[in-house]
């Protein structure tokens, strides 16, 4: 039986987040049993910014700022992917944030 990885447990939990949701770092990070590595959950998240199938875009800090953005390419694509699934951004910041916030501890 193989170890999965942690970048792997992350993406598993990612993939589930819904559509028009985001949630933090830290909030997977508690998931997966790994609370204090939000920023390992980052670089798992800047690798995932590549992959079709993981839709980071919807992975925030817990404030709601957009800090992977730059992970993107392009300028806004971040902010795009997320505004196309009816959440709004102001200045790079989910505006109504825990409206939008899915916590994976209490969701799945």
């Amino acid at each position: 039986m193989t170890e999965t990885s942690f970048f792997d447990r992350v993406y598993e939990v990612v993939k589930q987040i819904p559509r028009g949701k985001v949630t933090s770092y830290g909030a997977i990070a508690n998931f997966i049993g790994a609370s204090g590595s939000a920023r390992m959950v980052g670089w798992a998240m800047n690798n995932a910014s590549k992959m079709e199938d993981i839709p980071a875009h919807r992975v925030v800090n817990r404030n709601g700022l957009l800090t992977g953005k730059h992970h993107f390419p392009g300028t806004r694509l971040m902010e795009q992917m997320l505004e196309a699934e009816g959440v709004q951004i102001e200045e790079d910041k989910i505006v109504n944030f825990q409206q939008h916030f899915w916590d994976p501890s209490a969701e799945l």
